[in-house]
Parts: C-alpha cells; structure tokens; sequence
C-alpha cells in the first residue's frame, strides 16, 4: 500500500553505477502501449502544455491520437469551438523544427496565433474545423480549484502587470482561476483558486520571479457549502460572501483524507497537532521498521494555512504528507469579523469553528490594537461572529495639549478649552475614517498560533 505497485514489478536500477539500465528500456517497451495507427481516422490531438509567444501567439504541445493534418488545415478547439488556421506546426528534435504534417502517435506543436489564454487550454482536444470528431478525448475535465486567496499589488500601479502575468501563467496552468476582486483595506486585485496549497505557493513565486512583482497574498480559505433556507446550495469562497445567519440553514466544508509517513519518535507529536486541528484519526500501518503510515480524516481549512510547517518543525522534517479530498460535512461555522470603528474589514473576515471563534477573536482584536496607527479620535476594534461582539479594544486618541498656552489663570478658562476639544472629537469621529495600514494587514497575517 505505501508503493501503490507489487513490490517485484520495481526495478533495481542505478544510474550511476550502470547497474540494469538495459531493463528501463525493456520495460518501456512492454509496458508502454504504442501508437495506434489512425492516420485516416477523424482529427483528434490532446493539448498538454502551451506557452505564449509574441509573434506567434499561443504554441500548444499536442500528441495526435488519431487523424493527421496539414499546416494548411484549419483545425477546432473542442471546448471553445474557436477555429484557427496554425501559424506554423513542427516537431521537438530537440529544439521546434517545422514540419509539414502531422501524424497519429506523433507529438508536436501547433503555433495557433491565439492571442489570449482563453481560447486554448491545456486538456483540450483539437479536431479539423471541416471534418470535425464526434466527440473529445476521454478523460479531459475543468479542474476545480479547491483553495482560494486574494492577490493584490503591494503597489496599486502594478494591477494591469498583475492581470497580464496571471494571464500568462493560465497559458500553461489551466487549474489556475482568477476574476477581479475589489477590497476596502487592500484595493483592486484578484480571487485566485489553487488546487491547493503547494499550487498556491508555486504562483506566488512564479510571479514574484518571472514577473518581478511584488504581490500580497490574503489567508487562503476553502469553498463551502451553504444550504439557504429556500433549500437553494451556494458555493461560498470568500468569507465576505458568507449570507446573514438568518437565512442558513447550515454550512459544510471540505474533508480531506490525510497521510502521514514518519519515524516512529514522533508519533505522539503528529497526534498532537491532527486532533488540535479537529482531525479524526483512522487507522496505522508500519511498513518498514521504526516508521509508521497515520490515516486521518481533517478539514481542509484546518491544514491550508500552516499545517504542513508545523508538521516538518515537529519531526524535524522526517514527516511527509499526502491528501486528498474525502467529502464535504456539516459543521458548526460561522463567520468572524473585524470591526474597526463600526465598519466591517472585508479582507480581516474569516469563517471559522464555533467553538474557536472567541479565541481567534481575541488574538486578532489585541494584535491590531498594537497595529492601528492612533487617530485624533478614539478608534473601536471589535470582533464579531455569531450575531454578537465577542472581543473589543479601543486604540486611544493622539491629543493635543490645549492648556499649555494657559499660564495660571482662572479654572473654567481651562475646562472650556477642554469642552471645545472634546465637541471636536466627538464630531470627528462621526465623519472620520480609519484606513487600515497593509503592514498592519500582512501581520494579521503571520500570527501564529499560540
């Protein structure tokens, strides 16, 4: 079970000695099945890598499955129904060569000339535009994203060069999604939906190391499930979205199950931090000696944030992780929001656990207090989930001294210039906003848990 494959079917290969490479060979041989030859049969080439070139447009990597084609064809893509006449198709020998046709088992590319990401994604089928397939190759579904993040520029004038390297990045990755979204603290970025957490943290820094940006990613958060009181479900991937609690009836999230190889030594720690994180354990195996295969059962937003640093600084990095979705369950959610000065922080709400709502609360209400620069006015920060104010602090006002040009004199010359201040006050914080600085905002960010 920890191989997935019987034992004897592994080969004992070493490359660096030499030792049984002649059996890699042999292997591919019988076990790789060939290319049919369909040469005569309808067009139909599967997509599997692109990339964007400025003078040719989209290059898509296809291997032909059945059918042949000319460079002159016009061909179709199968899930946009886009046609297009190829700017050029060739052969990788190993850089692109051009070729004139193309064959059944052969692979190649195609120079489409499509100049956005849309019109050819990765997974799609290609099939001639006169003599079309019934239908795509088996197997080819939208992937769906599992978890979702804003993005947003550091620096507002970066958005058009976010929005062009995420356009380039959905070329070749069509898991990727993303559509513009707007926040009070953070301004103009996207909602981005990664497959999960390793994919989310490959864009980033694809983006900060390709494209040279500076970029903010929020806390990631999970689809949910709401079930409204007029029996209507909504996917629900940003807890901003999250409808009154008037009208759910109730909430489910995603299950995963999750896979943990480690060293014997740790055993106790990793049981520690799973049940911590609401995890149900299922079951062990020991596969070799001193090391032991841990089942649970754990909501995914349980282990999207930092779970998988946490489980390697526990085990001193012996511990791996596999996961994969179980289920979606109902649970006791809700959503915590920040309030600051009676307005609610989009980009600060969460949906979390009933019974660690007033923790979480506390922890992000006393570590904003310290971040929320003072104001000419007393400033209210609240926490609230459940319908009701479950934390607040207030961050206090800046004052200015109004007495020190009073030398002695009579009392009630002092307490009017008080007076006067404080109407001031008062009718300032009726009008006054507060603007959340993005320091403050990313280390909400990296609290950790205590």
């Amino acid at each position: 079970s920890l191989l997935g494959v019987p034992p004897e079917s592994v080969l004992r290969v070493s490359a660096k000695e030499g030792i049984n490479v002649d059996q890699i060979l042999e292997a591919i041989v019988t076990r790789v099945p060939p290319p049919k030859d369909l040469d005569d049969a309808p067009l139909r080439a599967l997509v599997f890598d692109s990339h964007y070139d400025s003078y040719k447009g989209v290059i898509a990597y296809i291997r032909v499955v059945e059918g042949s084609f000319k460079s002159n064809d016009v061909l179709r893509m199968f899930s946009t129904r886009e046609d297009m006449r190829p700017v050029e198709i060739g052969i990788f020998a190993p850089s692109m060569k051009p070729v004139d046709a193309l064959g059944s088992g052969e692979v190649g590319y195609i120079a489409t000339g499509f100049k956005t990401v849309h019109e050819c994604r990765v997974g799609d089928t290609i099939t001639r535009a006169s003599q079309p397939a019934s239908e795509p190759l088996p197997g080819y579904l939208t992937p769906k994203p599992m978890v979702f993040a804003g993005i947003y520029p550091v620096e507002a004038d970066d958005y058009p060069e976010l929005r062009d390297s995420l356009e380039k990045l959905q070329l070749n990755d069509a898991s990727l999604t993303y559509q513009p979204e707007t926040s009070q603290a953070l301004g103009f970025g996207f909602r981005a939906g990664f497959l999960g957490l390793f994919h989310m943290e490959i864009i980033q820094e694809r983006i900060e190391r390709e494209y040279d940006l500076d970029v903010l990613f929020t806390a990631p958060s999970v689809e949910y499930q709401v079930l409204l009181i007029d029996n209507e479900i909504i996917p629900v991937d940003s807890p901003a979205e999250l409808p009154d609690e008037s009208k759910i009836v109730e909430v489910r999230e995603p299950w995963m199950t999750i896979e943990i190889i480690t060293p014997t030594d740790y055993y106790g720690a990793i049981m520690e931090i799973v049940t911590k994180r609401r995890g149900i354990f299922k079951q062990q195996e020991y596969p070799a000696p001193h090391r032991v295969q841990l089942d649970f059962e754990i909501p995914l937003s349980e282990i999207i944030v930092d779970f998988f640093d946490d489980l390697k600084s526990r085990t001193k990095g012996y511990a791996s992780l596999d996961y994969q979705f179980l289920e979606y369950r109902v649970d006791e959610l809700q959503k915590l929001e920040i309030l600051v000065n009676g307005e609610p922080v989009d980009a600060l709400a969460t949906i979390v656990h009933k019974k660690d709502a007033y923790h979480k609360g506390q922890r992000l209400i006393t570590k904003l207090k310290e971040l929320i620069p003072r104001q000419l006015f007393d400033v209210a920060v609240q926490a609230s989930a459940g319908g009701r104010i479950i934390s607040r602090a207030n961050v206090k006002a800046t004052r200015k001294d109004v007495l020190a040009k009073c030398y002695g004199g009579d009392i009630t010359r002092k307490k009017k210039l008080l007076e006067k201040q404080k109407k001031g006050k008062k009718r300032l914080k009726m009008v006054g906003n507060v603007e959340i600085p993005q320091d403050a905002f990313m280390a909400v960010l990296k609290l950790n848990e205590e």
